[in-house]
């Protein structure tokens, strides 16, 4: 009987350099002694460089990012101390471009040949991008459900203002909290509902019912818009906005008060839509420290990105006014 012995696959140099291309890898060799770097075309193009025979660290320290310069030298000058495989990711900047970047290879100066280690440039940039998106989603859900919270606290207080009985109190509580559940949905859309429109005055008025009384102190939220209608992204972002707003009412401003009033009131113009927010007879108002929190951050954000326009506090002591300006064409979308 005769052994047959299966034969190892064996690739040449331009097979392995389509693999490498399909991969996205770009490959590197760092001279330890002279501190030079050898790249293939694939490293250069990934850094945005022209190619050349080799370049210093100096020369790639130009397109690190300066908060990762210091970073990236220190990690590279201990990789010969590292046992086992490294990665470090970092930031390039390639014109206006923001790149992430991982350098892979062997520390312990393991594979060195003629004082040169080696290794591996990828481009993660869509990870990062990713994980930083999750990042903020979940920032933005903390925020939202510790202003959940706050909310049903305070729907608590004021419903408890106009009622009499514990029969009262459950009734007009649910009421509230249904309507809360409705305007939550404006934020994230329940799936099938993608695409549909609303009419401004609609959008505003069930955003705000929670927040309304409805007993002797009932009518204190007053909303008077033009007819137009908004399109499904731009009502997702007003409900974000007008949410954030009435819980910081609710918890300091006009809202947490008997006596206080809310006007929403919106002017047209030719490309710009702005919609006024003014409470009145709440608590004395002082302008908050510091650049704000998250929720400021998250509002500012919003509307920037998705309405092409600006949020405006004016905190007068009788009062907080807001102005939301918007682009007209966002609004519509």
């Amino acid at each position: 009987m005769s052994n047959t012995q299966e034969s190892a696959p064996s690739w040449d140099a331009r097979d392995l350099q389509r693999g490498l291309q399909a991969a996205g890898v770009a490959l590197w060799s760092w001279n330890v002694d002279d501190d030079t770097f050898a790249m293939d075309e694939a490293a250069f193009s990934l850094w945005g460089m022209e190619f050349r025979p080799s370049v210093t660290f100096e020369d790639l320290s130009a397109n690190i990012h300066p908060k990762d310069r210091d970073r990236v030298r220190a990690a590279f000058a201990a990789t010969r101390a590292v046992i086992g495989p490294y990665e470090i990711d970092f930031r390039i900047l390639v014109g206006d471009d923001v790149r992430w970047i991982s350098a892979r290879g062997q520390g312990d100066d393991l594979g060195m040949s003629s004082r040169k280690m080696f290794g591996i440039f990828i481009d993660v940039t869509g990870r990062k991008q990713a994980e930083e998106g999750h990042e903020l989603l979940a920032g933005e859900m903390s925020h939202r459900v510790k202003n959940l919270l706050a909310i049903a606290s305070g729907l608590t207080a004021i419903t408890s203002r106009s009622v009499e009985t514990t029969t009262d109190m459950a009734r007009e509580l649910t009421q509230r909290l249904t309507a809360l559940g409705r305007a939550h949905d404006m934020v994230r859309p329940l799936p099938g509902e993608e695409g549909k429109a609303a009419l401004l005055g609609d959008l505003l008025s069930v955003l705000l019912a929670p927040y309304d009384d409805l007993g002797a102190f009932s009518g204190r939220i007053r909303v008077s818009v033009p007819r137009m209608g908004v399109g499904e992204q731009a009502a997702n972002t007003l409900a974000l906005v007008v949410h954030e707003l009435a819980t910081n009412s609710l918890k300091y401003g006009a809202l947490s008060t008997e006596a206080g009033t809310l006007d929403v009131s919106c002017s047209a113009h030719d490309t710009e839509l702005v919609i006024h927010w003014t409470e009145q007879g709440g608590p004395t108002v002082t302008p908050p420290e510091g650049p704000g929190g998250f929720g400021s951050k998250m509002v500012a954000r919003a509307m920037s990105r998705q309405l092409q326009g600006s949020i405006e506090r004016d905190w007068a002591p009788q009062g907080l006014v807001v102005r939301l300006l918007m682009n007209k064409e966002r609004v519509a979308r």
